[in-house]
């Protein structure tokens, strides 16, 4: 097999097992109510300050609506706060709970043991080649999502 074959074959792979993959390791006994989903909407909120929907909408990639029904149910959950601002009625800001920022921390661990494999035994040229090849990869497909 070529490399383009071989390339190929690893990220046919990697994509079809990914989402499985993490999901698998994200519910334990603790988060069996939680979906990979739920994860990266937990994610994209983040542990900082409140954020207003529109803000964790964009760096999902989804549409409000969407993300209104996701918060929907980790609100139900316990995971989310949903408030009202103050300064203007119309705008929700939303945040992580504490068994949300709990569930946050689960998540990025599973991240940071998934990187350390991953550079694992690379030395530091090889990691950057690493990252300018998947910096290309994502670039790629941001240009597919915005019709380039």
């Amino acid at each position: 097999m070529d490399i383009n074959e071989t390339l190929n074959e690893l990220l046919v792979r990697l994509f079809r097992n990914i989402n499985a993959i993490e999901e698998q390791a994200i519910r334990t006994e603790e988060y069996k109510d939680m979906t990979a989903n739920d994860m990266h909407v937990i994610e994209a909120i983040g542990t900082g300050a409140a954020k207003n929907m529109t803000s964790v909408a964009k760096a999902l990639a989804v549409t409000t609506g969407t993300l209104t029904i996701s918060v929907n149910s980790l609100v139900k959950k316990g995971y989310v706060d949903r408030v009202r601002s103050e300064e203007d009625r119309r705008v929700v800001l939303i945040s992580l709970t504490a068994k949300g920022k709990k569930a946050f921390a689960h998540h990025k661990s599973f991240h940071e043991e998934m990187i350390r494999k991953v550079v694992e035994g690379l030395r530091e040229e090889e990691q950057a080649v690493l990252q300018k090849s998947l910096g290309n990869l994502l670039e790629f497909f941001q240009g597919i999502q915005n019709g380039r």
